[in-house]
């Protein structure tokens, strides 16, 4: 189910039915999420590890070694897009792909944060270079993936890192081609291997690489 700010976005943007697409997630795709998420929490005392894909459960008490209470992560993480969404650093290469891969797609940034943060997203992605529509979602985004595939008969293909959403991504729309974007190794560990998924990897130059073989 689409959110009605989302629904809201999505009516706002316009896609040339002619033109390939490229759909990209933000956080751990486009810029650091995890490397600046473990610096804002180490300035409170609190560690990450990632024994898992969640976060909850994985973030505990540098000196007690105490896990933090699920109940407090969400806003957590709350709090640290309201300080750090507006000067996220880029991702080693990402900002130069896309550019390049402009020449030949549509691009559209779907991401997953609090929409109260989604004009802070678009600021730091602007100060990047990056002055495309961002899309600002909530929950699994298939649904909106399929919003947007279905405006253009060209290819369309969709970067993200979390498996949840690369799934969503396949069981919403399953004519688009996925690259499972996995830069963060800990939590690559944690994801499986699909036979839907077009490429999965860690860094731009081979995604970009592959996106503009997609892009014929």
């Amino acid at each position: 189910m689409i959110s009605n700010e989302t629904h809201h976005q999505l009516g706002s943007l316009q896609v040339n039915p002619n033109r390939p697409l490229l759909i990209c997630d933000v956080d751990e795709v486009i810029v650091h999420f995890t490397r600046d998420f473990e610096d804002f929490l180490s300035a409170r005392g609190l560690s990450l590890d990632p024994k898992s894909l969640a976060l909850a459960g994985n973030i505990f008490h540098t000196e007690t070694q105490d896990v933090l209470p699920a109940e407090h992560v969400s806003a957590l993480i709350d709090t640290f897009f309201i300080e750090r969404t507006r000067n996220m650093r880029p991702i080693l290469g990402a900002v130069e792909s896309v550019l390049d891969l402009s020449a030949s797609a549509t691009i559209v940034f779907l991401t997953n944060l609090p929409h109260f943060a989604g004009d802070d997203r678009r600021a730091n992605l602007a100060e990047l270079g990056l002055d495309y529509p961002v899309i600002t979602n909530s929950g699994p985004k298939g649904p909106a993936l399929h919003n947007l595939a279905a405006r253009t008969s060209a290819p369309v293909i969709f970067v993200d890192d979390s498996p949840h959403f690369i799934k969503s991504a396949h069981e919403h729309a399953p004519h688009i081609k996925l690259v499972h974007f996995l830069q963060d190794h800990r939590f690559a560990a944690h994801c499986d291997h699909h036979d839907f998924v077009s490429l999965r990897t860690d860094n731009w130059v081979s995604a970009k690489s592959h996106i503009l073989e997609l892009l014929g």
